[in-house]
């Protein structure tokens, strides 16, 4: 099949983040499939941007996949700027469609941004090409900025969010959802029944299986140093932002009474010099920030964790369920995970890969860290590995690929 995936913010590993139409499109095109990803040449989330040196559109080749790059306005944040971005890049997808429909003729028409918008010039392309129309969701739009950001649903944004994503729900031949617990709303918002199919996020089983690059020596330096003393490393790798919530992290580490534990927290983030203030302030010398290390170094990272952790809020929105990428990068790793969420789905207590204790509570936190460290050597390792066998066995992108191709394939291949 010829399956066009418009993503705004689609990346690669040459460009960074987002990660996943790269791999489900490498995958795709392994499988026999052409594959085009449409996605606009800026994006907040991506460490550097395709150059399309004053032409308004790029064709670029990664890796067998045809990237088609549209020019955008910059942008920082989430404000005026970035509703310019989105609604440029959704009126080149209306401008070009035809074109796009000339040189590629899809089979398969993938509407994947963050935002719903993009579902409109999605069918319009569709309807041209006789193609399946699939819409992706990542989050629900406009839930996420209305119950995670406080906007009224009365905002003229939040209004066109809205009436896209109904009408995603309603002439979308194929819903694809990252969030397990989504039927009832989406049925309610007009999707019907037989239509939605859940493809989580996962990991390239690749990354892990060849040699990791070895740390660079500062890092190695630190976390071996405390490996010598005989201490344990509850290790968070990720971001520093306000979903994470790692103010409760430091508030566990505040009132943690073992000095025999150190928490480690890789990467960056908007909240990471707040964090790192505070840490100071507080004279917690069991906290050490390190800076992000190269995605190829994550698996020698994880190896020094004793305890990987991860947290959230707790928000009214996880009930839908949550699937993120660390979490799969843990699990791969094998390591024990504590994890503070609560959620409409918990992938921790499913695979009996570590501990889940309540979110925005440090106590919990420090209760969970001293019954993982109760466990023996052996026992972490086996919880370690169940988790790694439960990624294997649902959570990489071969197997998330063939998933996604089962939910539209038979359709496609009728039309043929």
């Amino acid at each position: 099949m010829n399956i066009l995936l418009i993503n705004h913010y689609a990346g690669s590993p040459h460009y960074g983040m987002e990660y996943r139409p790269y791999y489900m499109a490498r995958e795709w095109v392994r499988a026999g499939h052409r594959v085009r990803i449409v996605a606009s040449a800026q994006s907040h989330v991506r460490a550097r941007q395709p150059a399309l040196e004053g032409a308004t559109t790029r064709l670029e080749t990664i890796d067998g996949i045809e990237y088609l790059w549209f020019s955008g306005p910059q942008y920082a944040g989430n404000g005026l700027k970035r509703v310019w971005n989105i609604m440029r890049f959704v009126a080149d997808l209306f401008l070009r469609g035809r074109d796009i429909d000339a040189s590629f003729t899809p089979d398969v028409v993938i509407a994947s941004s963050t935002y719903p918008m993009d579902i409109w010039p999605a069918r319009r392309i569709a309807q041209r090409a006789k193609a399946k129309l699939v819409f992706e969701v990542h989050d629900l739009w406009p839930l996420s900025p209305m119950e995670l950001g406080g906007m009224s649903k009365w905002h003229p944004f939040i209004m066109m969010v809205a009436a896209a994503e109904g009408y995603a729900y309603r002439h979308a031949d194929t819903v694809v959802s990252m969030l397990p617990k989504v039927r009832t709303y989406m049925e309610s918002r007009g999707m019907p029944p037989d239509r939605l199919y859940i493809v989580p996020n996962g990991i390239d089983p690749d990354e892990w299986q060849a040699d990791s690059p070895r740390l660079q020596a500062d890092v190695y330096e630190l976390l071996s140093g405390f490996k010598a003393r005989g201490l344990s490393i509850v290790g968070y790798a990720g971001t520093h932002g306000v979903a994470n919530a790692m103010d409760v992290l430091l508030d566990a580490a505040a009132c943690i009474d073992d000095d025999r534990v150190v928490f480690v927290l890789v990467g960056g983030g908007p909240d990471k010099e707040a964090l790192r203030q505070r840490a100071a302030a507080e004279h917690l010398s069991n906290v050490f920030f390190v800076d992000p290390v190269k995605k190829e170094q994550i698996p020698a990272l994880l190896e020094w964790f004793d305890i990987a952790y991860i947290g959230w809020h707790r928000q009214p929105l996880y009930r839908f369920g949550i699937s993120p990428n660390k979490l799969m990068d843990y699990m791969m790793a094998a390591r024990p995970i504590l994890h503070a969420v609560e959620a409409g789905n918990d992938p921790v207590g499913e695979a009996g890969c570590g501990l889940t204790v309540a979110p925005e509570d440090p106590r919990e936190i420090v209760r969970g860290i001293h019954a993982l460290l109760k466990f023996s050597v052996d026992e972490r390792t086996a919880m370690g590995q169940r988790g790694r066998q439960f990624v294997l066995g649902n959570h990489t992108y071969p197997v998330l690929a063939r998933r996604f191709v089962d939910a539209f394939g038979q359709s496609a291949e009728a039309r043929e």
